[in-house]
């Protein structure tokens, strides 16, 4: 909207509006405006999910440390997410069909989220949205969104498979393998950060790094001479996704403010599933799914630790009649505070590993 009046100055002839046409200030002027968005509207929307009494139930087998953060107000993500929309209607450019995508994708899962947190927290309901409709409604919007990126492809290079760190290798997809790869990058993402949300921050800060990476492959992605110079497909109008990508950075940090050790609130299934949605969507049309497995290193092994515990289990008791665990707890982040570590320690530690893996992901720009 204001990117719209600003352009309109600027034919114009008014000075000073033709700075707005330029993605990176647009992109910091979001970060910042879902920031301030995010600070402001934080303990209001804290206290009125108090007031409903949305809290979060703590699982009994869990740590015995966390239960004293029962009942802190959840569903928080709602906070990212309004930030997040309101910032990209604000300085994104509404014509373009790579920003609605994401929106759209964005918050879709986060109504899916939403509902599933609703049903646990307000009509105590401990299984929330059945596994199957969870997993049915992300399987639409995955799809859905998979479909529309494929068709809206102006070359072959937008539906290959780049291979990080080789210039030359790239491996066409064809329609079917990259819808099927584009379902398994949203829906895989969003559930990975999901699993990853169980301790004050450990989640909300790897997403942002990891998406301030993403917006400089959005950038380059976006701007002909740069994508040829550094052997990246060119996508045209890619780069606007640094809009949405600086929206989900300047919120990230915000939410992190009131969730951060000991947290106000949490983030919930609603900001969870939104935010690796997003994440997946983005690095898709801009074609580094496997970078952004690379630098989303944390939320993969957290998920696969998950895959295993359960796994060797089921095997275990299966063979032997009694089910065996590999680890202390799962995810892996449990597994460490039962090994003895402090929650600040592990989340700390966490985003050390995230910020390595990021710089890792962001050679890739010219290591080709």
């Amino acid at each position: 909207m204001l990117h719209a009046i600003a352009q309109w100055l600027n034919a114009q002839h008014v000075s000073g509006f033709g700075v707005f046409n330029y993605i990176t200030f647009r992109a910091v002027l979001a970060a910042m405006t879902a920031m301030f968005l995010s600070l402001a509207c934080g303990p209001r929307v804290i206290r009125w999910l108090a007031a409903k009494k949305i809290g979060q139930a703590v699982r009994s087998d869990g740590p015995q440390t966390h239960l004293v953060k029962t009942g802190t107000p959840t569903m928080g993500g709602i906070l990212i997410l309004i930030s997040v929309a309101v910032t990209t209607l604000l300085w994104g450019d509404l014509t373009n069909r790579y920003v609605w995508t994401v929106l759209v994708v964005t918050l879709g899962y986060g109504i899916v989220g939403w509902y599933d947190d609703w049903k646990k927290v307000v009509y105590r309901d401990p299984n929330g949205l059945a596994a199957r409709w969870k997993f049915f409604w992300q399987s639409v919007l995955g799809i859905g969104a998979a479909l529309f990126i494929a068709f809206s492809a102006k070359n072959p290079a937008q539906t290959e498979l780049i291979v990080p760190f080789v210039k030359s290798i790239a491996y066409p997809l064809g329609i079917f393998g990259f819808v099927a790869l584009t379902y398994f990058v949203i829906v895989g993402t969003s559930n990975a950060i999901n699993l990853t949300d169980g301790l004050d921050g450990l989640a909300i800060m790897p997403t942002v790094m990891v998406a301030g990476a993403l917006a400089a492959f959005a950038y380059v992605s976006g701007h002909a001479q740069l994508a040829q110079y550094l052997l990246m497909p060119y996508v045209p109008g890619a780069g606007e996704l640094c809009i949405v990508l600086g929206a989900i950075c300047g919120a990230g940090l915000g939410f992190l403010w009131f969730n951060a050790y000991p947290a106000q609130v949490f983030m919930g299934d609603v900001g969870a599933l939104a935010l690796g949605a997003a994440l997946g969507c983005v690095a898709v049309i801009v074609r580094q799914e496997i970078v952004l497995f690379v630098m989303g290193g944390v939320f993969v092994v957290e998920t696969l630790s998950v895959m295993i515990q359960v796994g060797w289990f089921k095997y275990t008791k299966r063979r032997y009649g009694e089910g065996r665990r590999i680890l202390l707890m799962a995810p892996l982040h449990h597994h460490f505070e039962q090994s003895g570590w402090k929650e600040t320690q592990v989340v700390v530690r966490f985003w050390i590993i995230t910020l390595m893996l990021v710089f890792l992901g962001l050679t890739t720009l010219k290591l080709r």
